[in-house]
């Protein structure tokens, strides 16, 4: 019988790439992935480090897999988490019997094979690092698809631990890339989401300024059956005129852009070792919505910032209902272990920095349902992610998967299937409609 293994995600959607790279590679070395972790050879858990709440997640999944591991069985913790407190994790959660970094997971047949040779914790790590951007056999979950396009980060940001974690940014090939893209839609994916910790620096480390643009065009015309192509984690000082321009260009480029902002005065925006040009902000906006008037716009605000002053946020809550973003996402400020803000001076108190952030939400809530309300009457295409009693849940451009809303229709439709949708209703977050054909 064929070994077998269990593995568990957990984190952003990027580790949800190499997680699913992980299983590809268990899988060609004659592994079979199993849904119960009391049937597996080995457990796996992909962790996330990025913030306490995420560390908190993946300790608690280690320890129940180590409480309940029987005899025989070996536990592994790759990921994140792995890769900045493997110490901590041998620590605290002893019953782990190995650990894999997010520069080694290539390796992870190599390490199983060893965690099973019974191996102690302290040797089982892969002899060296082993690119972690070269082509991978995918294999889809369903109708939409992240393809990671690149991995680590080169940014400044004060706040973020992820070049502490993943090291410099390092572009996958074009080459990879397509037929990554080639292998999902042939499987028959019907949205491809670009995912990199910053789209748009893609092959900045190879001396490209302006990549993204003709990537989405080759990636285009290699699957042009491709329904739908999404752009995520786009850095605003790198969104080009050509980028704007091929987004408008292309009907399967979805008319959406997530560009993580972080902040909007200056003052803590200098402090975040963000660039503090707002006025250019404001001019990219209009720039975006003059190109493409239906886009849909996300970001992503942190309040309770070190140093943020009750000015400073009002600044930020008048930005949020200047620009009306489509979608936004308000996180409290969490130190992070050896990041530049983490010994920042004036740290604003848990409970204001909590208040701040029901004040944001309520502001982004008014405005997401104004932003809903002008869908009213429109046809958009739906596709369609799940069906229950009588009503199919589905998501159209306007909605990134996990993160935005859905659209809500009699009927229950096959997973998979795009439908035309006339909008009839809008609630804060999702848009209710009538399928016309499909």
């Amino acid at each position: 019988m064929r070994k077998s293994f269990y593995l568990l995600s957990l984190g952003c959607p990027k580790n949800t790439v190499d997680a699913e790279a992980m299983s590809s590679l268990l899988e060609e070395a004659g592994w079979r992935k199993v849904e119960q972790p009391d049937r597996a050879d080995v457990l796996i858990v992909n962790t996330c480090g990025f913030i306490d709440q995420a560390r908190d997640e993946s300790y608690a999944a280690l320890r129940n897999l180590a409480q309940a591991k029987r005899s025989g069985q070996v536990l592994l913790a790759a990921g994140c988490l792995s890769q900045r407190y493997g110490e901590e994790i041998r620590r605290t959660v002893p019953d782990v019997d190995g650990l894999l970094g997010t520069r080694e997971w290539a390796n992870i047949a190599w390490c199983v094979e060893q965690l099973l040779a019974v191996k102690p914790a302290a040797e089982v790590r892969p002899p060296s690092e082993v690119s972690v951007i070269t082509p991978m056999l995918r294999q889809a979950q369903g109708p939409s698809a992240y393809l990671k396009i690149a991995d680590g980060c080169s940014a400044p940001c004060a706040f973020c631990a992820i070049p502490l974690i993943k090291g410099p940014q390092r572009s996958k090939t074009r080459s990879a890339i397509l037929e990554e893209a080639r292998q999902l839609v042939t499987q028959g994916v019907q949205e491809i989401i670009l995912i990199a910790q910053d789209t748009t620096a893609y092959g900045r480390d190879g001396g490209e300024n302006d990549a993204l643009p003709t990537l989405t065009e080759d990636i285009l015309e290699a699957v042009p059956q491709l329904h739908w192509l999404r752009l995520m984690y786009a850095y605003p000082q790198h969104i080009t005129p050509h980028l704007i321009e091929t987004m408008a260009l292309h009907p399967q480029v979805c008319h959406y852009l997530d560009l993580p902002l972080q902040h909007a005065h200056p003052a803590t925006l200098r402090r975040m070792r963000r660039s503090p040009d707002v006025e250019s902000v404001r001019g990219l906006i209009t720039n975006l919505r003059q190109a493409m008037p239906d886009i849909a716009l996300r970001t992503a605000f942190i309040v309770g910032y070190p140093g943020e002053t009750e000015d400073e946020f009002a600044v930020l809550l008048d930005f949020m209902a200047e620009m009306s973003f489509d979608k936004v996402g308000i996180f409290i400020y969490s130190p992070e272990e050896g990041t530049a803000a983490a010994s920042l001076p004036n740290p604003v108190p848990r409970e204001v920095a909590k208040e701040r952030y029901a004040r944001a939400m309520e502001l982004q809530r008014s405005i997401s349902l104004t932003r809903n309300q002008m869908q009213i009457g429109r046809t958009l295409d739906v596709l369609i992610e799940g069906a229950e009693q009588g009503i199919s849940v589905g998501r159209c451009y306007r909605d990134a998967p996990e993160i935005d809303g859905y659209v809500l229709v009699r009927g229950e439709w096959p997973v998979g299937r795009m439908v035309k949708v006339k909008v009839k209703r809008a609630t804060d977050y999702d848009l209710k409609g009538r399928v016309l054909s499909d």
